[in-house]
């Protein structure tokens, strides 16, 4: 994959929005905004993602397991579509 995803949870309106970034680039590129009622999963685990980003004692490890986690989870998604 030549572009990085990125995660971002709207809690305000309870989705998820998808972005990615060209590798080695600034740009960010919307993809698109996913409902909890569409993944659930998804959702809790990009949630979960920005609450490690939030934590006093952050591990860049664990961020980077959670993210792939999110990439999985957001792969299935649109393989089930």
């Amino acid at each position: 994959m030549n572009k990085n995803l990125l995660f971002a949870a709207d809690t305000n309106t309870e989705e998820v929005i998808i972005s990615d970034s060209p590798k080695g680039s600034n740009k960010v590129n919307f993809i698109e905004r996913i409902g909890r009622n569409d993944s659930e999963m998804l959702y809790n685990a990009v949630v979960t993602l920005s609450s490690i980003t939030k934590a006093t004692n952050f591990d860049v490890t664990i961020f980077k397991a959670m993210d792939k986690v999110c990439q999985m989870i957001y792969a299935k998604h649109k393989e089930n579509l």
